[in-house]
């Protein structure tokens, strides 16, 4: 039964094709070659990767080699910008960069120290030497490049050849040319830190012989001059100074704003800051002291004592000859000052005694070194907002409050008239602004949401267009060629199925026309279509 339904359907879609006009016929193609067309560009669309970039700004030697090794691997790829760009799919990019790099690709236009790798033998002492300068060079050079604000960079080193006299040794110098992104610059921190990257990466090369340009010619380190002397502060001092300025700020706002409220007060803290490095030494003598109270370092003493009384003495003369006097008491003298000597005599002998004292000498040495960075003098001004009343409107505040507000500020501050601080507090009603309203971007207009768009946009119109050709041309088209066509003149058919004709419908066609003529006309269609005959007779021996 299914079989015999399935080609009765054919056969009703050949016969409503065979009845359609040229026109009709040249439509029904047209619009299945059309869906076909569609379907095969979608299905191609759809398989179409999305490109993205695998490397850019490449050297035409790099760019011919990474065209020849994605060729080798057949891996599909596009030119963009001018040929300064090679695109692969989206889904390869990063497999392609680590199968590249482990070809080293992009070598780039600087070499490194991979130049060693080729060395011959044979080669002069002065061949292996620029080789070496131009490695060294070309790994410096990948490093600044390395840098984010940093496209490109040139560098040269002026080595001097070694010498055994100490008086001809010469230092090396360095100068780098670099060519920065557009609308990128470097600040003095940044070329301060390319300097001493060079400085150290070549051995003994002082960090005054780096000489740094921009692409423009603008000399960013001075020449002759290291590249931390400025004429003012270096950055880090700069930095340093902020910190300590906002630090204050913070100070003060956090103690008021519990009082005064959230954007009720604005304050502006200058810092005078004392960088200069200072060392004092101070070695201090004190008068002599008392020996009593004195410390002794090292003390001598020595005796001598002899029997003089037979001896002669004296003059030679009559006063020497007189017989002695009457013995009288003996005379002590002392020897003056603390190291000197003393010496006494009794009876018939002699006695000499000396004695050394060495006292230690008070010295005081003061080594000082002042903190660099103190604080020299703090300029604070601060501005209060009015308050407001419980009609909304600004009222000033009152003296009393200023005093207490002006107080909070000085002690939170460390205020001190002594280092010459100020401190202005002023009351003043705060304009206020309008709040400017920032449309809001359209979510189809979000970097990240683009390619979703894209891609559902593209989807949906795929979707349009093959509903339009199957509902709109196609399933029209085809519900014509399935309805049944009038054959010899019979009316009505076209809106009943051919097998389903009932013999009412025939008996009613046969009245309205003559009898001869639905003769011919049934024999016409026994002869063009027998299943139709076949299917009424056998609806009539059934109604029988």
């Amino acid at each position: 039964m299914a079989v015999a339904a399935q080609d009765t359907a054919l056969g009703r879609l050949r016969g409503g094709f065979g009845h359609l006009s040229n026109q009709q016929k040249l439509g029904l193609m047209f619009a299945v070659a059309a869906l076909i067309a569609l379907l095969s560009g979608s299905w191609m669309w759809s398989q179409t990767p999305d490109y993205r970039v695998l490397y850019s700004n490449l050297s035409d030697r790099d760019g011919g080699t990474i065209i020849s090794s994605l060729q080798q691997m057949n891996v599909p790829y596009k030119m963009a910008e001018g040929g300064g760009a090679i695109l692969v799919p989206a889904n390869q990019v990063y497999e392609m960069r680590l199968r590249l790099a482990s070809q080293g690709l992009p070598k780039g236009s600087v070499v490194g120290f991979e130049l060693m790798d080729g060395q011959k033998l044979g080669m002069s002492e002065f061949q292996e030497r620029v080789n070496y300068q131009r490695a060294l060079e070309g790994e410096i050079t990948r490093s600044i490049q390395s840098l984010s604000a940093v496209q490109g960079a040139r560098l040269h080193l002026a080595i001097p050849r070694p010498s055994v006299f100490i008086r001809e040794q010469q230092k090396p110098s360095a100068s780098v040319l670099l060519s920065l992104y557009p609308g990128r610059s470097l600040d003095a921190a940044q070329v301060s830190g390319i300097a001493h990257l060079i400085s150290s990466s070549v051995p003994d090369l002082p960090l005054k012989n780096v000489t740094v340009v921009d692409q423009n010619g603008n000399l960013l380190t001075g020449a002759g001059e290291g590249a931390g002397a400025h004429a003012g502060l270096d950055p880090t001092q700069l930095d340093y100074l902020h910190q300590v300025e906002q630090s204050y700020v913070k100070r003060i706002e956090s103690i008021l704003m519990p009082i005064l409220g959230q954007g009720n007060i604005k304050a502006q803290v200058a810092a005078d800051l004392d960088f200069s490095m200072v060392e004092q030494t101070a070695e201090t003598y004190k008068p002599n002291p008392v020996p009593n109270e004195a410390a002794i370092r090292s003390q001598q003493m020595s005796e001598t004592s002899g029997d003089a009384g037979k001896q002669a003495s004296g003059v030679p003369g009559a006063l020497s000859n007189q017989p002695p006097g009457a013995a009288s008491a003996p005379i002590t003298a002392t020897a003056p000052g603390a190291g000197g000597a003393a010496g006494t005599a009794a009876g018939g002998g002699n006695v000499h005694k000396e004695s050394t004292v060495n006292f230690e000498v008070d010295k005081t040495i003061q080594h000082i070194r002042q903190p660099v960075g103190g604080i020299k003098r703090l300029s604070v001004a601060v501005v209060v907002n009015h308050r407001k009343d419980a009609k909304g409107a600004n009222k000033p505040l009152t003296q009393a409050e200023l005093s207490q507000i002006e107080n909070l500020v000085k002690e939170a501050m460390g205020f001190s008239p002594t280092r010459g601080d100020t401190l202005n507090v002023v009351n003043a009603a705060f304009t206020e602004s309008e709040a400017e309203e920032i449309p809001a971007v359209p979510l189809w207009k979000e970097p990240g949401n683009m390619a979703l768009v894209k891609e559902v946009a593209k989807n949906l119109l795929i979707a349009a267009l093959l509903f339009y050709l199957v509902f709109g041309v196609i399933r029209p088209i085809l519900r014509d060629l399935a309805r049944p066509h009038a054959h010899a003149g019979v009316a009505g058919a076209e809106e009943e199925d051919v097998a389903e004709i009932s013999p009412e419908a025939l008996a009613k066609a046969s009245q309205a026309a003559g009898y001869e003529e639905n003769l011919k006309a049934a024999k016409e269609l026994a002869k063009q279509d027998p299943r139709v005959v076949a299917s009424v007779v056998k609806d009539w021996v059934g109604a029988e």
